[in-house]
C-alpha cells in the first residue's frame, strides 16, 4: 500500500506575517533555509516566491529578511497587538518601532 504525505495550509486567519514582492524576490530561498520555524516552503513553480505555509505559527524574528539578498522582496506584517507605539507627553507627538524619522531620545533626568 502507498500512502501519499500532503502538505496543507493553515485555515486562512487574519495573521499575514510574510509579505513577499514578487517583482523583487529572485526565488533564492535563502529565507526558506533561514526560517527558525519552517514557516515558509519553496514553491513549486520554480521562479516564485515562497510560499507562507503556517502564517500563525511566525515568531517575527526577522531572519528571512535579514539574510534576503534583495532589499524589500520581504516585509514583516506584525500584528496590531504587537505593534509598540508611544505618546510624548509634552508635545502629544504618538511615535511606533520602526519608523522612518525616530525621535532623539529623552535625555532629561527623571522628576523625582
Amino acid at each position: 500500500m502507498s500512502e501519499k504525505a500532503l502538505l496543507v495550509a493553515n485555515p486562512p486567519s487574519a495573521c499575514k506575517a510574510i509579505l513577499f514582492d514578487a517583482d523583487l524576490c529572485t526565488a533564492c530561498l535563502n529565507c526558506v533555509e533561514v526560517c527558525r520555524t519552517d514557516v515558509l516552503i519553496p514553491n513549486p513553480k520554480q521562479g516564485e516566491p515562497p510560499i507562507v505555509l503556517y502564517p500563525d505559527e511566525c515568531w517575527f524574528c526577522g531572519s528571512c529578511v535579514a539574510h534576503c539578498p534583495c532589499p524589500g522582496a520581504i516585509r514583516m506584517e506584525h500584528p496590531l497587538s504587537q505593534r509598540a507605539t508611544w505618546k510624548r507627553k509634552e508635545t502629544g507627538e504618538l511615535f511606533r518601532i520602526g519608523m522612518k524619522n525616530p525621535p532623539p531620545p529623552n535625555t532629561k533626568p527623571p522628576v523625582c
